[in-house]
């Protein structure tokens, strides 16, 4: 039964982020957003810890210190500044995060609408994502890297406010177009 329930969650979420990224012109990444959560890997730890409230990630790290299925996820999906981490050319910086194309910043947008509205279904507002992002990744500092982080966190505030009309078409005709 978890695994049907974890099933048509990942199909959910793939679904309202290809909605997202065909409205935006992302068609590409729309098709091809998260697929990795379909090899074993992903897919049968998502199963063993599936609640259905949150991500299964989240349960297995706190189970085991550490989630297989999100360091296998976060290395092949490119919407995720995590992917983006790399050695400074300042040797004394460490690891931080590289600009992402903003092609993948949108999509990692998407992601973050999706994934909100697929665990909070029917409390889900515009906010969410803002709100969600700023109790958890906008506290990160240099692994994200800071113009990746201001277009991020500009995106989720404009849709806090202004919600997701005006955002996707400011996303579309601003943003991709430039």
């Amino acid at each position: 039964m978890k695994a049907w329930q974890h099933f048509k969650t990942i199909n959910h979420h793939r679904r309202l982020v290809r909605e997202g990224c065909f409205r935006v012109g992302l068609y590409w990444q729309g098709l091809c957003h998260d697929l990795s959560k379909y090899m074993p890997s992903e897919f049968l730890v998502g199963c063993r810890y599936y609640q259905g409230t949150r991500s299964p990630n989240n349960a297995e790290r706190e189970r085991k210190g550490y989630s297989s299925a999100w360091l296998h996820h976060k290395g092949r999906n490119r919407h995720h500044y995590e992917y983006w981490l790399d050695y400074s050319v300042d040797s004394e910086k460490g690891i931080i995060g590289m600009k992402m194309p903003v092609k993948y910043v949108v999509e990692m947008f998407m992601d973050r609408i999706a994934a909100c509205k697929t665990y909070q279904k029917g409390s889900y507002n515009d906010a969410s994502p803002l709100e969600y992002y700023e109790k958890g990744a906008a506290k990160l500092g240099p692994m994200v890297h800071p113009e990746t982080a201001r277009l991020l966190h500009h995106l989720l505030r404009m849709l806090a406010s202004k919600g997701e009309e005006e955002t996707f078409s400011y996303i579309r005709h601003r943003i991709l177009r430039k």
